[in-house]
């Protein structure tokens, strides 16, 4: 019997889209049998947008808080050494259209790996193509688009259609309404406006500001933290170690450096370490 192959797919999510992502998956299955292990990287916005998609691909998505140019890419090659590392993988299959990673794939050559690549047609150049071993060019469908369904798009279109409709109505009521007040003479206007001045006396008083929601790179760090949601300080060491088993910040990645970049709604106290977040609703 033919042991199975370790077999490693890490996917440049901010790279390729939902379609090659999916043809992506099932190409390496049909070729493999299995994949061990199935990661995509992207930012907090693709991640949110792609959810349905990589959960029904069972595919983990490594969100990336950070900002910085190719940030994406450094997150996904320093995880790929370490999985190298640990998990000694027979072979790495990279999906993306970047020639930024060639250093990467001749790392993980030595590392003595097998490394295939996977791109989008029509972005990926010709100096691309050389770096690995093999080299598949997958065509964007347009089937896919970060994992809404055709269906949902068109009730999207629908709805805004609609919405436009209604406004241009109300817009023709307005102007036919301030048409009719201006013919109306200047002894019936009175009682109208001690109407208005009654209605006004009688409107609710005004709400205190509700507390803003919490920014999608916060909303994942809260749900692998929900401690922190209490707005009470929580010890650091601990939210680390969850943002660690939740794959949002790197085995040997600083929380400080993460949380650094996140002022506006955490708050780091030292001595000893601990954080809030500064975003709770007050009881």
């Amino acid at each position: 019997m033919t042991p199975t192959l370790q077999v490693m797919l890490l996917i440049d999510a901010d790279n390729v889209s939902a379609d090659v992502i999916e043809q992506a998956v099932q190409r390496t299955m049909d070729e493999y049998g299995a994949i061990h292990v199935r990661r995509a990287y992207c930012n907090a916005e693709m991640a949110v947008n792609r959810q349905a998609l990589f959960k029904r691909l069972s595919v983990r998505p490594m969100v990336n808080l950070s900002a910085g140019k190719n940030s994406t890419d450094i997150a996904l090659s320093v995880d790929a050494i370490d999985l190298a590392i640990a998990e000694r993988p027979d072979v790495v299959v990279l999906v993306s259209s970047d020639s930024d990673f060639a250093p990467l794939v001749i790392r993980l050559r030595e590392k003595g790996c097998r490394v295939c690549g996977i791109g989008q047609q029509g972005k990926t150049g010709e100096e691309t193509v050389g770096i690995y071993d093999t080299f598949m060019d997958l065509a964007h469908h347009g089937s896919s688009n970060s994992g809404v369904k055709p269906a949902a798009r068109t009730a999207a279109a629908k709805k805004t259609a609609s919405a436009k409709s209604a406004g241009a109505k109300t817009a023709r009521a307005k102007t036919a309404a301030t048409a009719t007040t201006a013919t109306v003479p200047a002894a019936k206007k009175a009682p109208a406006r001690k109407t208005a001045r009654k209605t006004a006396a009688k409107a609710p008083a005004p709400q205190p500001p509700q507390p803003e929601p919490p920014s999608e790179a916060a909303e994942f760090i809260l749900q692998a933290a929900p401690a922190l949601r209490s707005g009470k300080d929580v010890p650091l060491n601990d939210v680390a170690k969850a943002l660690r088993t939740a794959g949002l910040l790197g085995k040997h990645g600083s929380s400080l450096k993460l949380f650094d970049k996140l002022t506006a709604e955490f708050a780091v106290m030292q001595h000893p370490d601990r954080i809030r977040w500064t975003g709770a609703p007050t009881p």
